[in-house]
């Protein structure tokens, strides 16, 4: 998980994931079928792991605001953790592939629509919540956030500290409606 995180899919190679793993090639083609199988296993295993206690603010927070500003410090707080890659593994491991992997770029492309989809459910639970106006265009919003995520992502990525992603937050929540 931590060198496709770290290198991205097309930037590790067959050697790196065996030295890693401490198999010979045959050993993981033989228990995963490809390194394609073998990456989406592990984005499986980071989303299930880095990415739960965003998943957990989105879902617990009890209200739409709450929610989203959890989402964004807890994700924002593991992207710059020094004892980790920096950054977000589904939004900057495949993101540019040569065509032989596209269908790499495309299953990470689904993931980040399938997680504003959540993102937006979480909006609509609070307009039904009646924490959020039923006034608000739901999709764009839940894509302004999605962006802001993604963004903190590649900041990280670039060397921002989590203060400077705090800051970000800080101002991407001045934009919640009212």
């Amino acid at each position: 998980m931590e060198v496709f995180w770290e290198r991205g899919y097309e930037g590790t190679s067959l050697a790196d994931l065996t030295s890693v793993m401490g198999i010979n090639a045959p050993s993981l083609y033989g228990v995963f079928g490809s390194k394609a199988a073998l990456f989406e296993e592990a984005v499986e295993l980071y989303d299930t792991t880095e990415g739960a206690a965003g998943h957990t603010a989105l879902h617990d927070e009890p209200t739409a605001r709450a929610a989203v500003e959890g989402l964004l410090r807890c994700n924002a707080a593991a992207f710059a953790d020094p004892s980790t890659p920096r950054g977000c593994m589904i939004v900057l491991a495949a993101t540019n592939t040569t065509p032989a992997n596209d269908g790499v770029r495309d299953f990470l492309a689904d993931r980040r629509r399938s997680d504003q989809a959540t993102l937006r459910d979480r909006l609509a639970r609070g307009v039904a919540e009646g924490d959020l106006s039923a006034h608000v265009d739901l999709d764009a919003l839940a894509s302004y956030y999605a962006v802001v995520l993604n963004g903190l992502a590649v900041q990280a990525r670039d060397g921002a500290s989590g203060e400077a992603l705090d800051a970000v937050i800080d101002h991407a929540m001045l934009a919640w409606p009212s």
